[in-house]
């Protein structure tokens, strides 16, 4: 970071986009009993570990005291947390094989139908089976005790043949639950990342875009919102299955990709208004 020409925005600028960007995550951490101390403590550790692997200038040793006049933390503070708050990047391992699991029932040609959406299962047998399945992603867990753990998630059901089936929360983790907390890290580490690379550099290293309109109807707001989680769930399976059948053939490597989406749309109460502004809008440039 430190080696790059182009200079990033004065601190002053960032400071409204980012109380922008903090009030959701505040709001959970309020609700959630995190602390400000709590957050203070986190934040404190993140400073220190970020200034000592990100910022290091190349063959000299980083120091504290250099650490501290990057992140303004105390000398004393900074030799007591050096080493400690490191970014987890280690997939737990029942999100890891979920994950597995279902992107393979979703982009294996012999899991699902002409139509590309996936088959309801057998349950035992040869392929395509849950058994054959669940045994073509990994040999460390019985296929009974996944399909024991996915009915009682919700995430699959049995038909009146006994089939298994694939259920909508499998799409959807559950509010809170580990899944939907490790993807909330994930998901929004990749997104801001994506977002500050294109900030730091002369040009956008990453497609980052947002098609936004201000000033709609609630009508049209959630026909917009059910519209784009159609378009959202077709890009998604197709680079699912595109990106499945590449891994096929590929070489293993060091690199990992994510293509993400969002959808959000909410009420605006705009203060001192007179009433509601006339619709605008137009995607990112």
């Amino acid at each position: 970071m430190s080696g790059d020409a182009h200079q990033p925005p004065e601190g002053s600028r960032l400071q409204a986009p980012l109380a922008r960007l903090l009030r959701p995550l505040v709001r959970l951490l309020v609700r959630s009993g995190v602390t400000f101390p709590a957050l203070t403590d986190l934040l404190r550790e993140l400073y220190v570990n970020v200034a000592e692997y990100d910022f290091a200038l190349p063959g000299k040793e980083q120091t504290d005291s250099r650490v501290s006049l990057l992140t303004g933390i105390h000398r004393k503070e900074v030799r007591r947390l050096r080493g400690a708050g490191a970014p987890v990047t280690v997939v737990p391992v029942v999100i890891s094989r979920t994950s597995r699991i279902l992107a393979r029932w979703l982009a294996a040609p012999e899991y699902c139908d002409g139509a590309g959406r996936p088959r309801s299962l057998p349950r035992l047998g040869e392929a395509p089976s849950f058994e054959a399945l669940v045994a073509s992603v990994t040999r460390d867990v019985r296929p009974r005790a996944v399909l024991d753990e996915w009915l009682d998630r919700g995430l699959v059901a049995l038909d009146g043949e006994g089939r298994v089936v694939l259920g909508e929360s499998a799409y959807v983790p559950r509010g809170g639950d580990d899944q939907q907390l490790y993807y909330l890290g994930r998901n929004l580490h990749d997104h801001i990342a994506a977002a500050v690379a294109n900030v730091e550099g002369e040009t956008p290293r990453f497609l980052e875009r947002a098609v936004h309109y201000d000033g709609l109807s609630q009508d049209l707001a959630k026909r917009l919102e059910a519209r784009s989680r159609e378009i959202a769930t077709e890009a998604l399976q197709s680079a699912n299955r595109e990106a499945h059948a590449g891994c096929e053939t590929d070489e293993p490597g060091a690199w990992r990709w994510n293509f993400g989406v969002y959808v959000y749309a909410e009420e605006v109460f705009e203060t001192g208004s007179g009433g509601a502004a006339p619709a605008t809008g137009q995607p990112d440039p």
